[in-house]
């Protein structure tokens, strides 16, 4: 049976709101964000707390949830910035499975200043090299996310995969982020083939054009392949949740709709 899930993002209101509607549209499955548990400048503590509120709120909707967002950033200048991002990202996990879910979607980092563009791959490798340890010991999973400017191309991707040599650390394949990089169509295409076996989440999301020319869309209604994203997946064995993204300047409720109706109508 084809997992329906959303994403917890660019919609208005609190989390309950957020679950409240996802329970009551029919999805079955959320992606929530560390933020959902750990509020900027909560104590460790108090987000072990705030994550057992959350699976209550998940249990009493009967969902469950399919990830948690990290928001990590390994493209950082210090031994004591990468000390603290992956002693952080443990603790996130060990968030994540008290709400239910094994896989953390984590990102490569964030480009910045004093970090030069040649030591990105480098500063990755030594990220998720240093996380793979825990990772590994709790039975926790990392999907890359294909975001922003650093990650967002399935060969570098593929390759940190590659070098890390480990069953702990797959994709999360968002279907409009490589041509919201700038990639054609064509290589948009060919990117969702190549990165399939290793995708261990996805976001469905869909729009026109690139970067400052970008058009969020519903589902269907933008430019992209997306059956043809979906085939590769299923093809490759897939079998995780498929979260629903929107990120159109329409009402998101409807956005998430017309998202949930297109999975159900293309995903078999």
């Amino acid at each position: 049976m084809v997992k329906l899930g959303l994403v917890h993002y660019n919609f208005p209101g609190d989390l309950e709101t957020f679950l409240d509607y996802a329970a009551q549209t029919g999805f079955g499955y959320v992606e929530l964000q560390a933020t959902d548990i750990w509020a900027k400048g909560a104590a460790y503590e108090e987000a072990v707390n705030q994550a057992r509120s959350v699976k209550l709120m998940l249990d009493e909707r009967e969902m469950t949830a399919s990830a948690v967002a990290a928001q990590n950033d390994f493209l950082v200048p210090t031994e004591q910035e990468m000390s603290y991002q992956v002693q952080r990202l443990e603790q996130v996990g060990n968030l994540a499975k008290i709400v239910g879910t094994n896989i953390l979607r984590v990102d490569g980092g964030w480009a910045k200043e004093g970090v030069a563009k040649e030591q990105w791959f480098d500063l990755m490798l030594e990220g998720f090299s240093r996380s793979r340890g825990f990772a590994e010991a709790e039975g926790l999973l990392m999907a890359l996310d294909n975001h922003g400017l650093v990650t967002n191309d399935a060969e570098v991707q593929i390759a940190l995969f590659q070098q890390l040599e480990t069953d702990c650390i797959g994709a999360n394949l968002d279907t409009m982020n490589y041509r919201w990089a700038g990639h054609s169509l064509e290589t948009v295409n060919e990117f969702y083939a190549k990165i399939a076996p290793y995708v261990l989440h996805c976001h469905l999301k869909d729009g026109r054009n690139s970067l400052s020319e970008y058009e969020g869309t519903a589902l269907g209604e933008g430019e992209l392949d997306l059956k043809w994203a979906a085939k590769c997946l299923q093809d490759a064995g897939y079998d995780g949740a498929w979260c629903v993204e929107f990120e159109g300047k329409t009402d998101p409720a409807e956005g998430y709709r017309k998202g949930l109706e297109w999975v159900k109508q293309n995903v078999k």
